[in-house]
């Protein structure tokens, strides 16, 4: 039970984080500083392991719809999306090493598509689907460039506080 608590508490703080900064930085600029939803997405997943980022996704997604009620189906299913991006993309990349680290390339590699992608995703849903904006080419690039630099910054970043400080944390 006390495993389980921890569990929670982590996933609730980090998805409070992911809230915040959805909430304080208006959209579609949002996108370009998503180094804040992938640290504690990476953190989580490292942390809790299996569908660490998801829980914390879920958490995120589900306080986000709660303040913008009127994109709440799309603020939770960008969420969890993102969430299921980087625990899929952990697997695939295997991230992790036998002694506890991970790889620092893999783990750039990873978090740089799971963002772009979100990135991407979530723009196009934005316009073609929902007409909320004009197609931008110049806001496309910058939100495809922003979220690959963020990526590649929360890959190395999340890399570095794990290996460096809480490889040996256990949930």
């Amino acid at each position: 039970m006390r495993l389980q608590s921890k569990k929670v508490a982590v996933a609730t703080l980090f998805g409070a984080v992911m809230f915040a900064t959805a909430t304080i930085l208006p959209s579609p600029i949002d996108k370009m500083f998503i180094i804040v939803h992938a640290l504690p997405l990476a953190l989580g997943a490292l942390l809790m392991r299996g569908l660490g980022a998801t829980y914390v996704a879920v958490v995120g997604g589900v306080l986000t719809a709660l303040w913008r009620t009127a994109f709440a189906p799309f603020s939770f299913v960008f969420a969890l999306l993102y969430g299921l991006l980087v625990d899929g993309s952990f697997f695939i990349f295997n991230v992790y090493v036998d002694n506890g680290t991970v790889k620092t390339g893999r783990m750039i590699a990873s978090m740089t598509i799971s963002t772009a992608l979100v990135g991407v995703l979530s723009y196009y849903v934005t316009v073609l689907s929902l007409n909320l904006l004009q197609r931008n080419f110049t806001l496309e690039v910058a939100i495809l460039a922003a979220g690959t630099l963020n990526g590649i910054a929360a890959g190395y970043l999340t890399s570095i506080i794990w290996n460096k400080h809480l490889k040996n944390a256990r949930l």
